[in-house]
């Protein structure tokens, strides 16, 4: 095989890896899902799982790529300036629409991650750690408005990390198809965040 034959089918094998980990995570979840379902699923051996990946975590890490892939795209979309007043209800509403949006597209994603992290040592601050790098637009969005002399009712770190964690628990618990339509999920998030930022 030529360097680029070899090249391609590297990329076919990891590809089909991340498919089918993508699709027996939503289907099992993250912690009922070994390699060998994985590797079974995509057709490959459990030796070309470990030449992509160390270990399920590393998947999880490459698909969880994904999620934030598409939030960028999303938001790349329009101008996306740090100074966004998220103490004004469409601003704020278009966020979490956006947020909402992805983690319901990327569910199976979505529901790993959080098992990865329930799962993990509470001491080693991964769950913290994941969460503030997740949530740092809204964090430099309160940051502004705090600069801008508007009284938040804390930290601008740790209410972005709130707003993040309820999304998710909220995406994590709700099952696909009900019995919530996502708009109402996200009016009422607006509702309930605008009235602990706005006062």
């Amino acid at each position: 095989m030529t360097p680029g034959v070899r090249k391609a089918k590297a990329a076919q094998t990891r590809a089909a890896l991340l498919d089918a980990a993508r699709t027996l995570f939503g289907e099992r979840g993250y912690l009922n899902t070994k390699i060998t379902d994985i590797t079974a699923a995509a057709g490959r051996s459990t030796g070309s799982f470990y030449e992509h990946f160390a270990d399920k975590e590393e998947l999880l890490r490459a698909l969880l790529g994904d999620i934030e892939d598409a939030a960028d795209e999303r938001l790349a979309a329009q101008e996306h300036p740090r100074e966004h007043d998220l103490t004004d209800r469409a601003q704020l509403h278009a966020h979490l629409e956006i947020a909402w949006g992805v983690m319901r597209q990327h569910r199976a994603i979505q529901v790993a991650m959080f098992q990865s992290m329930v799962a993990d040592d509470p001491a080693s601050g991964r769950a913290w750690q994941d969460l503030s790098g997740q949530t740092g637009m809204l964090r430099e969005h309160l940051e502004w408005l705090r600069e801008q002399g508007r009284e938040l009712p804390g930290e601008p770190e740790l209410l972005a990390a709130g707003m993040g964690a309820l999304l998710a628990l909220v995406s994590y618990a709700l099952p696909p198809g009900g019995p919530y339509t996502d708009e109402q999920v996200v009016d009422a998030f607006t509702n309930l965040l605008l009235r602990g930022l706005a006062g």
